[in-house]
């Protein structure tokens, strides 16, 4: 196992193992740039703050992979993260969404960029509609968490 897996595993782990704060932003170089749905997010801190809101909104997420590579320094992973939305969901407008108590199934993908130890480059792929439409906040969408 290379660097960039080994950067990728303890970042999830942090994020779902009780959800660590401190070790997902040592994941994180201090420019790091992350790609997410919600755009673009620059800097180790402003990274912290995005992953404590998604994990204040779904504290008991679990992951599920399904595919794990590396090449040189870059890891990507594909799976799917699960947990029950029971805290506020924060908006890219900065608007807060009350919990809905609905658990969500998600498939996504992220790829990451290690180099001296800590993520450079990270990017996280999710579709933000079936997101939301399993947490119930679009209008005539079936909830499917077998997906």
């Amino acid at each position: 196992m290379g660097q960039a897996r080994e950067v990728m595993d303890r970042l999830t782990e942090a994020l779902t193992g009780g959800t660590d704060l401190e070790a997902i932003m040592e994941c994180f170089a201090e420019d790091a740039v992350a790609v997410t749905p919600d755009g673009e997010i620059r800097g180790r801190e402003n990274i912290g703050e995005y992953w404590r809101q998604m994990t204040d909104a779904i504290p008991d997420s679990t992951y599920e992979s399904v595919y794990a590579y590396e090449s040189g320094s870059t890891a990507v992973d594909e799976g799917y993260f699960t947990g029950r939305n029971t805290g506020p969901l924060v908006l890219p407008s900065g608007e807060s969404l009350e919990p809905t108590n609905k658990e969500v199934r998600i498939r996504g993908c992220d790829v990451a960029t290690v180099e001296d130890g800590r993520i450079v480059s990270y990017r996280l792929y999710l579709d933000q509609l079936e997101f939301l439409g399993q947490l119930g906040l679009l209008p005539n969408t079936p909830v499917r968490p077998d997906r």
